[in-house]
């Protein structure tokens, strides 16, 4: 049977698209591999048959073959980074120049990518939230930009990425997630905000526990104290103003609710392994 850390990927396009309800977007099938990040809007996926709610941060993941559409709303456009590939063969990959075919046309297309049977690949979902995964969403954006900036060994690199990405995936899929409907509430309200520098007591308010309870709790329900798991979420923000954003780090250190920029920098730096100003430059020099 075949494991997922066998994969062989090759990348053979990437591209930031705005999807705004053109024809094009009717019903499809592709050839290959492909990853939809969408970054901004509301919209609805449909995928064989079923339809799916997209929002900010929702990735698509379709496998060869199978029939999709975007439906978006006229004057709501979503854009979106996407990734087409191989994950099997990188010596003749589908990729490289993927076929569409779309409705009425018949869906008979000349080559697939290769499918190969593999328990983990299948169980990963078609519709999947990044909302609460900073780090993957992140590392998803980078490397669809690398794509075009990358002079040297790109092809590696991409595929060597894209790998990593989707065991991160895979990881994150398949750990227990938090199940408290108290302590979920709360993360949903730090992922939104996690530049509001409140109280923890406030935190163990908002969940209307008391305060040991709600640390055991929290500590529990994620794998870490109340603060470390608010500077973690700080320090994603801050990388993504960095790389998203021209703020400059003062900016950036104000927005996130820091008294002057030296004890961001050194915050960010104790986090990352280098300056905000070099992660800036070369994000693929810190060690996260």
């Amino acid at each position: 049977m075949n494991k997922l850390n066998e994969m062989t990927p090759y990348v053979g396009d990437s591209m930031h698209y705005l999807y705004d309800g053109s024809s094009n977007e009717k019903l499809r099938v592709c050839s290959v591999y492909a990853l939809h990040l969408f970054t901004a809007g509301h919209g609805e996926m449909e995928i064989d048959g079923s339809r799916y709610p997209i929002d900010q941060r929702t990735i698509i993941f379709l496998r060869p073959g199978v029939p999709h559409a975007f439906h978006i709303t006229p004057g709501q456009p979503m854009p979106a980074y996407n990734l087409y590939a191989d994950l099997w063969d990188q010596e003749r990959p589908v990729s490289r120049n993927r076929q569409f075919i779309y409705a009425p046309e018949p869906f008979e297309l000349g080559e697939l990518a290769l499918t190969p049977f593999c328990d983990e690949l299948d169980s990963l979902p078609c519709v999947f939230s990044l909302q609460p995964y900073p780090e993957l969403y992140d590392a998803f954006i980078r490397m669809a930009k690398l794509f075009h900036t990358a002079s040297f060994y790109r092809v590696e690199m991409m595929n060597s990425l894209l790998l990593a990405w989707l065991l991160n995936w895979f990881n994150t899929v398949h750990t227990p997630q938090p199940t408290d409907y108290r302590i979920v509430r709360l993360l949903a309200h730090l992922h939104d905000h996690p530049e509001q520098r409140e109280p923890v007591e406030s935190w163990w308010t908002f969940c209307g526990l008391k305060r040991t309870y709600f640390h055991a709790l929290f500590l529990r329900e994620t794998g870490f104290t109340p603060k470390a798991y608010h500077h973690r979420l700080l320090m994603r923000r801050a990388a993504h103003l960095l790389l998203e954003t021209e703020l400059s780090i003062t900016a950036i250190s104000e927005r996130l609710g820091y008294g002057s920029i030296h004890p961001f920098t050194r915050h960010f730096s104790a986090y990352y392994g280098v300056s905000p100003k070099q992660y800036r430059t070369r994000p693929q020099d810190s060690q996260l």
